[in-house]
């Protein structure tokens, strides 16, 4: 059998989760209880496929140790519109989703087919692959520029799902990362970033998490190491 030289790397990075955890129990930080940690994915308009709405569960899940459920699909907001681009501006999505977050609801994702925008600097109308707020209890994400120089669906999946484990980082405290191979990276406006992510960084991200009081689930991220 050959020997895996990605392995010890893997290893020290659960490891070392392990032992953060233990320190933020020692230092009296309290672990976010589960009743607390209920986070609800909601379906955007129409367009969306159950396997790609099931990978962005599993892709969640393999970072956040929380329950996840799943809401009926909603039309989107017409307030939410952008006419002179056809696509919808995030910002509104957001305010849209704080609304529909249920009582016993922690944080909220939107997910959708359609193309999505904000304002960045100069620009009025910028189109991003997802928004959140930092500590805000919704974010969205859109799989409209996944797509594109993609090998196969598959590639652009997993584009999709590192988006969804991106923001959620952002709910949950987690600024843009400077580490390379991060998930919480920059993308700088261009989903080829993402081709380069793979994991949170145990140095900065997890770390924070972890002292935050958040627990992490220890899984395998459900795309391939970049080469």
């Amino acid at each position: 059998m050959s020997h895996d030289p990605l392995t010890p790397k893997l290893s020290r990075r659960r490891a070392l989760s392990s032992l953060l955890a233990v320190g933020a129990a020692l230092s009296g930080v309290p672990a976010i209880a589960a009743s607390k940690r209920k986070f609800y994915l909601q379906p955007l308009g129409a367009g969306l496929k159950q396997a790609d709405v099931e990978f962005v569960k599993k892709s969640l899940l393999a970072f956040y140790d929380f329950d996840l459920e799943l809401l009926p699909e909603v039309p989107l907001p017409r307030a939410a519109y952008y006419a002179p681009r056809n696509r919808y501006r995030a910002e509104k999505l957001l305010k849209f989703l704080k609304q529909r977050l249920p009582a016993d609801g922690f944080r909220i994702l939107g997910i959708t087919t359609k193309d999505i925008s904000t304002t960045k600097g100069k620009i009025k109308d910028w189109g991003i692959l997802g928004l959140a707020t930092i500590d805000g209890v919704a974010c969205v994400i859109s799989s409209f520029r996944t797509k594109r120089k993609t090998k196969n669906h598959q590639h652009a999946l997993e584009r999709f799902g590192k988006v969804a484990v991106h923001e959620i980082g952002h709910t949950l405290g987690l600024d843009h990362c400077p580490t390379e191979g991060c998930l919480m990276r920059d993308a700088r406006g261009s989903v080829l970033s993402t081709d380069r992510e793979y994991d949170l960084c145990s140095e900065i991200c997890r770390r924070q998490l972890v002292r935050a009081g958040y627990e992490l689930s220890g899984g395998t991220p459900p795309w391939p190491r970049p080469s």
